[in-house]
Parts: C-alpha cells; structure tokens; sequence
C-alpha cells in the first residue's frame, strides 16, 4: 500500500513556477500594450508634472525662447529672414508651428508635437503597428533616454531632431529617398545629423537615392528662405558662434573648470550675455577652443577614411553585405558625431540626444555589440542631468562636486568616443584582428539592411 500511496504522489503533475513582479513587468513590457503603455505613461507624466504652468500660459526651458521667436515672426519678424540666427532655417518649423493655438497654449502644443515625433521613433523601431517584437529593447531604450535626459529631450530642438534622425537611420536601405529628406530636415533643425548623412554617403550602395531625399528637401528649405529675403542669412549659423570662448559643460573647458577651484590666477567661469549661456576663461582657454575645432576636422575626416576602408575590405567580403552596410552605418554615424562633441568648444546637454539616437539603432542591428555602450550611454545621460539642471548652479559657482559629476561624464564621453573609433578600426583593418570581428547576427533581420 505505501509504495501505491508513493507512485500516486510521484506521478502528480508538478505545480508551475510563480514568476515574480519583475518577470510579470518584463513580460508586459514585451507586448505591443507594454510598450504603448510606456510610451503614453511618460508624455502624459510629463505633461501633468507641467499642467500648472500650462494652465497658468507658462513656458519652460527654452521655450520662453522659441515663443517669443514665434511671436515676433507672427507679428513680422523672422529670424534668418530678417537677423542672424543661432539655428539653421529648418528650426523656423518646430518652433513657429506651436504658436498656431496662441502663445498661451504654446507649451501644450509643443510637448504634443514632440509626442508626435517620438511616436515617428517608434513607429521606425518597431513598425507602424509595433509589430516587431525583436525591436522592442530597443523601443524602451529611445523611451529610457528622453526619460534620464528629460528635461531637455522635451524642452530643446533636439527632441525633433532626434526622432527624425532614428526614423531616417532605420529607413535607409528601405526607405531611402525618405530617409534621405527626413536626415536632411533633421540637420536643418540641428546641425549634427549631417555625421549620419557623411555615413550614409560613405557606406550606402543607395546613397544616391538618398543624397536625392536629402538634395530635395534641402532645396525646399533653402528657395523657400531666399524667396523671402533672407539669402544673406541662410548659413549665419555657421559664424554667429565662431569667437565664443569654450563652453562650461564641454570636454576642452576642464581644466579651467578645475583650474577655477584652485583659484589659479586668470581662471574663471562667465557670462556669456549675447548667447545666454557660461564659458570658462583663462590662459590658452581661446587657444584651445580654436585647436579642438581643427581636430574635428581632422578626425572627421580620418573616421570617413575608415568607413570607406571598411566598406572596401568587410563589407565587400561579408556573406550578407546588407547587414554589414547597416552595421557600419550605424558605428560610422556614431563615431563620426561622437567627434562633434568631443572635439567642440560648444558642450551643452542636450549633445547627449546626439548620440542616443545612434545606440537605439545600433541595439536594433547589432544587439551583441551595442549592449554594453549602450550602458555606458545610459550613465551618460543620467550624468548629464545630474549636471544640468539639478547641480549647474553649484557647477557655475565652481563647486568642486558638480565639477567632479561634470569630469566623469566628459571622461565617459571621450571612452564611448575611443570605442567606437577602436571598432572601426577593426573592421576597417581586418589583418590586425580575427576574421569574425564583427559576428553575424541571430537570424532576426534587421530593418536597417533588410530591404523586404
């Protein structure tokens, strides 16, 4: 009888696992509800977190800026058209478009806009319906970036610039004439994503037909400018910045940042009125903001050898050179814009919504190689609003903490820089490394390089 009684319990079917609330979560998270769960959860936090000064007909960030830019071209006067302006013409369009409602709903327009445009990011990450699943992390990783860079990811120019610059960067190889003229807005709007562009062309077997995009909707903007007036000033943002000393928060400015703690004679932190921002002085500080510029002439252009070196030697022998044409894109476009910023006498936070975008599409092609810079990324970013907004006061006061917060986000910035330029040289110089260098993928195709 008890061997009997011992069969019976043995044989029971075995009770399932409980999963934990974090497994649940992440499950959730997996699913087309999760991800637009997540993606309406932070734009209406935002804009509840915001309500009173909605309400109230309020602005914050840069926007009193750009509402107040938006208001003098309602009443006639347009910047470019009629001054010199900080921006490129394509920035009149994000910034004007809000006023259509009236300066009191400025804001709530704008933070709608900017959900529009992440909505865009998305929809190229996961498809119009979000039905690629594979896409999903890094779907969540474009949502945790406009998070830890919040508030500037909702309160800047680069909150449009960024979304287009993902949607045109997944859309190359499917998309191209798309891609082109939407790369070619984004850099319109901010300057940096011509270093997506400069990939493209270096890389892409169809960047004519994206160079066309871009030509098209470049030619728009311009006639558009030049037909009311505005010829003189079309490229003014170029010079208008050309005699500033470096700023505070970029990487060149550290050592007066430190020499200014030290109290060191001739160091200090100032005002610069005319662009309504800090910039470090001292002894060789203008000298060193004129020497970083030619560096970034230099490894711009030594970054572009390499991809069109990598282009000649991997992807010409990849068995799928699609993939690998989407893959370089990817790492080219990041080394190229990581040098925009780390050889810049201009640093400000919102360059961080320069180089996130990037790693979103690097996740999606590349998921093996991106997941660890895109941590590093992700420490980055969250540095970086630890500097601005929360200890830039004490920063400009020269306290030695936020400088501290300020040199390890610079020092970060320089690693993500090397590494990328460390990756490229290993494709792009295949004798110093092993042949599988850059390891094909699982067999998920990737929606950069996959034109079905």
């Amino acid at each position: 009888m008890r061997g009997a009684y011992d069969a019976r319990v043995t044989s029971l079917p075995a009770s399932p696992r409980r999963t934990t609330r974090r497994q649940r979560l992440a499950a959730f998270g997996r699913t087309r509800r999760g991800l637009v769960t997540g993606f309406v959860a932070f734009h209406a936090a935002y804009i509840l977190a915001l309500l009173p000064l909605i309400i109230a007909g309020g602005t914050e960030g840069d926007l009193p800026l750009y509402r107040q830019w938006a208001q003098d071209a309602v009443q006639g006067t347009w910047p470019i058209i009629d001054f010199e302006w900080v921006y490129p013409a394509g920035a009149l369009l994000p910034i004007v478009a809000p006023i259509a409602l009236g300066p009191y709903l400025y804001q709530l327009v704008w933070l709608l806009m900017l959900a529009g445009a992440n909505w865009l990011a998305l929809a190229a990450i996961a498809g119009a319906r979000l039905r690629r699943r594979s896409a999903y992390p890094a779907a969540w990783y474009w949502l945790l970036s406009i998070l830890l860079l919040a508030p500037v990811s909702m309160l800047r120019l680069e909150g449009v610039a960024a979304p287009l610059a993902i949607a045109g960067l997944v859309w190359v190889s499917r998309r191209p004439v798309v891609a082109g003229a939407l790369i070619a807005l984004a850099t319109w709007i901010k300057v940096w994503p011509a270093a997506i562009a400069a990939a493209v062309v270096a890389v892409c077997r169809s960047r004519w037909w994206v160079a066309l995009g871009g030509i098209a909707a470049s030619v728009v903007i311009m006639v558009a400018i030049v037909l009311a007036g505005g010829a003189s000033n079309l490229f003014s943002f170029l010079t208008i910045q050309g005699t500033r000393a470096p700023q505070l928060e970029a990487p060149v400015a550290t050592p007066w940042v430190w020499a200014t703690i030290w109290e060191m004679p001739g160091a200090r932190i100032q005002q610069n009125d005319e662009l309504a921002t800090r910039e470090v002085v001292g002894y060789g500080a203008m000298a060193a903001g004129e020497i970083v510029g030619w560096l970034m002439i230099v490894a711009f252009a030594g970054i572009t050898v390499l991809l069109v070196r990598a282009r000649m030697t991997w992807v010409a022998g990849a068995p799928r050179t699609g993939l690998a044409e989407g893959r370089l894109v990817v790492l080219g476009a990041f080394a190229l814009t990581a040098a925009l910023i780390v050889f810049n006498k201009v640093g400000s936070p919102q360059y961080m919504l320069w180089l996130a975008p990037i790693v979103v599409v690097g996740l999606l092609v590349d998921p093996d190689r991106w997941r660890t810079p895109a941590k590093w990324m992700a420490v980055t970013s969250f540095l970086t609003t630890l500097v601005f907004p929360i200890f830039y006061m004490p920063l400009v006061r020269a306290d030695p903490f936020a400088a501290s917060l300020l040199l390890a986000r610079n020092v970060l910035l320089v690693g993500l820089f090397i590494w990328s330029i460390q990756a490229l040289w290993r494709v792009a110089m295949p004798r110093a490394v092993r042949p599988l260098s850059m390891p094909l993928p699982r067999p998920s195709r990737s929606p950069v390089s996959d034109p079905a």
